[in-house]
């Protein structure tokens, strides 16, 4: 492979990537010996005293002595202010969508999601919407990955498959069909940002859900297409969705789940149809 073959590779990565690695300079710490202090308004619970109402919080942050990331913030404040304050968090890189919270009143990762550096207004910070809150900034998670799981998210086969001893090719353009669906880290930002899944979080998949659903609904190597559909078919699968878009606005990941969860509609309603399958197999033992 020529090198100049690898560096076009290397900067179309990094085009797709530009959401993690492109920074506003603005967001970087300022030179200036002056201080820049900044309120942070952080939602405060603890299960400990259930007889106290949630509060919010204030903390100030001089923004010349702190990186440019709110989760930088939160964990300056653990380490140096309020050791009891709690969050999730894991790869500050924008991987695993542990950090997920409401922040300017937007759903989003705080790895990578930067501090305004307008000083005259404060950050304000809470778990994300409509969740069962365990403390402060952390919910409960059980409920989304619960229906998450309701949808079977692994490859089904009809053919009993000897493992080791075949495998499953896919052409270039139903390996396309999956890019945009992948990606999802489950972070429920879209989920928790929907007003229908609010008010029916007990019955309504949910963006997130309903995305991953169509993911192998869609893929050639699935053959329980038309059973997944089936399973939609009811007045809180696809069809509580009132394309309010708010998933798609929030997403960390800039993917579109109203897009998948309307091309789920029209194949539950039977309007369209999965593509056949140009799927090949082949040994890979002689």
């Amino acid at each position: 492979m020529s090198s100049l073959t690898v560096v076009s590779r290397k900067l179309k990565l990094l085009k797709h990537l530009k959401y993690l690695i492109y920074v506003d300079t603005k967001f970087y710490a300022s030179d200036s010996k002056t201080p820049m202090y900044k309120v942070f308004n952080i939602y405060r619970w603890n299960p400990e005293y259930p007889e106290k109402e949630p509060f919010m919080q204030d903390y100030t942050i001089d923004l010349n002595d702190c990186s440019p990331m709110v989760l930088d913030a939160l964990i300056k404040i653990k380490n140096e202010q309020d050791p009891t304050l709690t969050f999730r968090r894991s790869c500050r890189e924008g991987i695993c969508g542990s950090c997920s919270m409401n922040m300017d009143g937007v759903n989003g990762l705080a790895c990578i999601k930067g501090i305004d550096r307008d000083i005259s207004k404060p950050c304000k910070i809470y778990p994300l919407p409509h969740m069962y809150v365990i403390k402060d900034l952390v919910v409960d998670m059980n409920n989304f990955y619960r229906q998450y799981n309701s949808i079977e998210p692994w490859l089904k086969q009809k053919k009993p498959v000897t493992l080791g001893k075949e495998q499953f090719l896919q052409s270039i353009k139903d390996r396309d069909k999956l890019d945009g669906l992948y990606e999802c880290i489950l972070c429920a930002c879209c989920s928790t940002s929907c007003p229908s899944y609010w008010w029916n979080s007990d019955k309504f998949l949910g963006p997130a859900a309903i995305m991953q659903s169509y993911r192998w609904i869609i893929d050639s190597r699935d053959d329980f297409a038309k059973e997944r559909l089936k399973k939609l078919k009811d007045a809180h699968s696809v069809f509580r969705c009132h394309s309010i878009l708010n998933c798609t606005n929030c997403c960390p990941k800039e993917l579109n789940p109203a897009k998948a969860i309307a091309l789920t509609r029209k194949l539950v309603a039977g309007v369209s149809k999965k593509p056949k399958s140009q799927m090949k197999v082949t040994g890979l033992h002689k």
